[in-house]
């Protein structure tokens, strides 16, 4: 076997690695295989294709909640559009809003979109001053071309 070292030390060290290399592997992909149900994608309404976001799968959701689309039911649900002015998603949650949460407002919904392709949240966050938008939502906006800062925005 020409291609093993002459060192019996070397020949050691090149077995040990052979054998650790194979479990440090094994762990590894066992690790990966068990984090990918933890993993949550953000997606905007016009990026949240069924290809990209089957349904069932828990992803976020951000956008702009649109005016006149909020609608609450006697029992506690509540449904509105999010949108990132280029396409627009029905959310439906049940439960409390957050106090800041209105239309018009930099909102990011937590859920899975349902075979009808609406979106079932189960958390919504919203902004929490006069000037926060959340940044994957400012983010997508700036790459649409739809950001439109308020005055007392730094700009970025």
């Amino acid at each position: 076997m020409s291609w093993l070292p002459k060192s019996p030390k070397a020949r050691r060290r090149l077995w040990i690695v052979a054998a650790v290399a194979p479990i440090l592997a094994l762990a590894v992909g066992l690790s990966l295989y068990a984090m990918r149900d933890s993993v949550t994608f953000f997606f905007s309404p016009s990026e949240a294709s069924a290809e990209k976001a089957p349904a069932g799968r828990v992803i976020r959701l951000g956008g702009l909640v649109e005016m006149g689309s909020v609608q609450r039911d006697a029992d506690g649900q509540v449904a509105f559009v999010v949108t990132d002015n280029v396409a627009a998603t029905r959310v439906v949650y049940r439960g409390d809003l957050p106090d800041l949460f209105r239309e018009g407002q930099g909102i990011v919904a937590q859920g899975a979109f349902l075979p009808d392709r609406s979106f079932r949240a189960t958390q919504v966050l919203a902004k929490h001053d006069e000037t926060y938008m959340p940044r994957e939502v400012a983010d997508r906006l700036k790459a649409k071309g739809e950001w439109r800062p308020a005055a007392g925005d730094p700009a970025s």
